[in-house]
């Protein structure tokens, strides 16, 4: 039954995202966007990188290092992202993992002193119409 429900929810995330035309996959500095993370697969499109496309509403832009203030932080606002989903073929997010998040969420957690470090060659350059590189840049780990 577990195998069944995964490939019915696989099912589910391919017709969602078929008919969706992905944004050009751009990084905040116009070069091509990185990976964020495969383990767990993230993104909107599950594809390890934080594309977007118009119907992704929360736009997961972000590419994030979660800490643990941050994935408390997360559970206290009603998105528990470390807890593992195994019916949904989710193993939880863990400290030290990498993770699109939603722009909007990591704006938020910024004004509560909660938001995690990003890296800004995984992040999509959709991400700045919600926040400002004058935001993102102290939290950035990959900025020489």
């Amino acid at each position: 039954m577990g195998a069944l429900r995964r490939i019915t929810q696989l099912i589910l995330i391919i017709v969602t995202v078929a008919g969706n035309k992905m944004e050009e996959s751009v990084n905040v500095f116009g070069e091509p966007l990185e990976i964020c993370g495969g383990n767990p697969v993230t993104g909107f499109y599950r594809d390890g990188k934080c594309n977007t496309c118009e119907q992704d509403t929360g736009s997961h832009t972000v590419c994030i290092e979660a800490s643990k203030e941050f994935l408390e932080y997360s559970r206290f606002k009603g998105n528990d992202l470390s807890t593992p989903r195994p019916e949904f073929g989710f193993k939880g997010v863990n400290v030290g993992d990498s993770w699109c998040l939603c722009a909007a969420r990591w704006k938020e957690a910024i004004a509560d002193d909660r938001a995690p470090r990003v890296y800004l060659q995984r992040t999509h350059i959709k991400a700045l119409e919600i926040v400002p590189m004058e935001l993102l840049k102290p939290y950035a780990l990959d900025l020489s």
